[in-house]
């Protein structure tokens, strides 16, 4: 029944005309819903682009190209979803705006058919809470691009039935993603654990230790990350980066580990939101020079060590909350933002006690609670075992 129903997507932005690329790549039908034709006819173009692009190089003959974008129609009505068996909004990230579409869906679908949210910040209790079906809603927290991304963070709320995250996680398996399941809590895995990435380069860079260049050079050349912290905030756009660390530290109660950084609302002040504006935390304007990088292996080691433990840190103590088992944040953090390790295993590999050393070191020099150990760092290295 799963591999046959008709998949609904509400939202044909980036993300959601991703979604429905990935449910037609894995034999659906999808009925790709906007209230804007101009935004369905550019969601339709441009998967159409893609699909010449893949056939151009030989990945995908053009009979299956076109099979795959005949599966896919769009339409401007809530109601033509009713054929449904699972649909998926990548709307707004606004609850009542959400809501509302929710309410509408439940008044045209069958009472089996599976609600789920593509939301990034938004509780998922929260959201089911006002259905009138909540058991059959969970959240389904794709990455963008979601085509390529292989992560899908699968978050039951506390009403979804038992059973639905491991038919959604099954069902994500067949769409060739790689599943984790995650608590609802705030930033759910992933914006969650990476927010030392930003957050501690940041701070490095305030301090004077190094500069923006230098420090994302210890990252990639030396820590084999993809992209360094501030090409990746400019390429995010440090508007969205901002919101969503603020979002996380306002829905953790203020927690100083989350705290943003004054330098960066400086920048969306500024209007310098990265890429898109043309500058960020780098210049991107069309012939501006490349910026200087300080080659020096000591202290690149140095910046890299104080991000990377501050990463395995906040991975750790996700385990500990019972966010997510210790195997799924892992495959979230390589499949969702593409790290170059698990940062259990790499915790694991640099040593347990090492970590609680040095972030106790941190945590004597500055006195912030910023620095705490996890309990589940500090009570793994007291009994000499691994992160697993």
């Amino acid at each position: 029944m799963m591999d046959t129903m008709t998949v609904g997507v509400v939202g044909a932005g980036t993300m959601g005309r991703g979604i429905a690329q990935v449910a037609a790549t894995a034999g659906h039908q999808v009925l790709l819903l906007d209230r804007d034709e101009a935004v369905l006819q550019e969601a339709m173009a441009f998967l159409a682009r893609i699909q010449d692009r893949a056939v151009a190089k030989g990945r995908l003959s053009r009979e299956a190209s076109d099979a795959l974008l005949s599966r896919i129609k769009t339409t401007q009505e809530v109601a033509a979803l009713a054929p449904c068996g699972l649909v998926i909004e990548a709307i707004i990230e606004r609850a009542d705006i959400k809501s509302q579409l929710f309410s509408d869906l439940e008044a045209v679908l069958s009472e089996d058919a599976i609600l789920a949210s593509n939301t990034s910040s938004l509780s998922v209790t929260a959201l089911a809470a006002g259905l009138q079906h909540p058991a059959r809603f969970c959240g389904l927290h794709f990455f963008n691009p979601a085509p390529l991304m292989a992560l899908v963070e699968v978050v039951p709320a506390l009403q979804t039935r038992a059973g639905l995250t491991a038919e959604m996680s099954v069902l994500m398996q067949q769409w060739g993603k790689r599943p984790a399941l995650a608590k609802d809590t705030p930033g759910f895995i992933v914006n969650r654990v990476a927010r030392p990435f930003y957050g501690e380069a940041i701070r490095i860079l305030e301090e004077g230790i190094a500069d923006a260049a230098t420090i994302d050079w210890a990252m990639t050349a030396l820590g084999g990350f993809k992209m360094g912290p501030f090409a990746l905030m400019d390429l995010i756009g440090n508007d969205i980066n901002y919101a969503v660390t603020e979002s996380v530290w306002t829905a953790f109660h203020y927690d100083p580990r989350y705290r943003p950084s004054f330098s960066q609302k400086r920048n969306v002040d500024a209007g310098w939101f990265g890429r898109k504006s043309g500058k960020g935390w780098f210049d991107h304007s069309e012939g501006a020079p490349a910026p200087t990088v300080r080659e020096d292996k000591e202290l690149g080691q140095i910046i890299l060590w104080r991000i990377l433990v501050m990463l395995i840190n906040e991975a750790a103590d996700a385990v500990f909350w019972g966010v997510a088992s210790a195997e799924d944040v892992d495959r979230a953090m390589q499949g969702g933002v593409n790290y170059p390790k698990g940062l259990l295993k790499w915790g694991e590999e640099v040593g347990v006690d090492r970590c609680v050393k040095e972030l106790d070191a941190l945590r004597d020099l500055y006195g912030e609670d910023r620095y705490r150990c996890s309990p589940y760092l500090r009570t793994r290295a007291a009994q000499g075992r691994g992160l697993f």
